[in-house]
């Protein structure tokens, strides 16, 4: 069973969802509350829906003439409205993802305290969690509550492979393995035999050869 959450956030969301239904918007429910759905950690910061980027002035139009306060800000992948204290975020492009028909036709629908609704993959999710983290924005604790809670959802490899890029989101892996909320198992590389005996960086001796990891589910204790 999902953790408690606020019955102030909760009855935001229901209110701003049955908005954008009756209005014909495509949404998903997206952030914490996505993963507080499928028995993650509860959010008390504010409601993010996910929208397409066509359909993001409508939406605020949409709130607006229901008595929302909203605003455009600078940062352009979202537009937000205040339902009192509590935020809404209407995001048309996450971190490393945009909003379009492929990625709402492939959330799943899911009983939202007693609403149905799409919600966001918990793979896209996190994958976009990981791929917002930044020198200046360098805080691991939200990916690490999501992992630890719904690590037996994640496709650990996929999110690893789609985040690689990201020397941030690298070092979130060695710190969910040094956590023993994964386990990696080195994989033996196939390397050819030039490969092996080619020097590298201009010396006389090999390089080391860097085996490929994959990322499977901590056993159940």
């Amino acid at each position: 069973m999902p953790a408690i959450q606020s019955d102030q956030v909760l009855g935001v969301l229901k209110r701003v969802a049955a908005l954008l239904r009756d209005a014909g918007i495509p949404f998903a429910l997206g952030g914490g509350l996505a993963a507080w759905a499928r028995g993650g950690p509860p959010s008390e910061k504010d409601v993010d829906l996910l929208v397409r980027e066509q359909d993001c002035d409508r939406a605020r139009d949409v709130l607006a003439e229901a008595g929302y306060r909203t605003e455009v800000p600078p940062e352009g992948w979202l537009v937000k409205a205040f339902d009192g204290d509590v935020l809404i975020d209407l995001i048309h492009r996450p971190s490393g993802l945009v909003v379009d028909d492929d990625l709402l036709d492939a959330c799943d629908e899911l009983s939202v305290n007693a609403v149905r609704m799409p919600v966001m993959r918990i793979d896209d999710l996190l994958t976009s969690k990981l791929l917002s983290l930044t020198e200046h924005h360098l805080d691991f604790g939200p990916a690490l509550e999501i992992s630890r809670a719904l690590r037996e959802q994640i496709d650990w490899e996929s999110v690893r492979q789609r985040t690689d890029a990201s020397p941030f989101a690298r070092a979130f892996f060695a710190l969910i393995r040094e956590l023993g909320i994964v386990e990696v198992l080195d994989v033996v590389a196939n390397v050819d035999d030039d490969a092996r005996q080619r020097p590298a960086d201009g010396n006389d001796q090999p390089g080391p050869v860097i085996a490929p990891v994959s990322l499977v589910h901590e056993r159940a204790s």
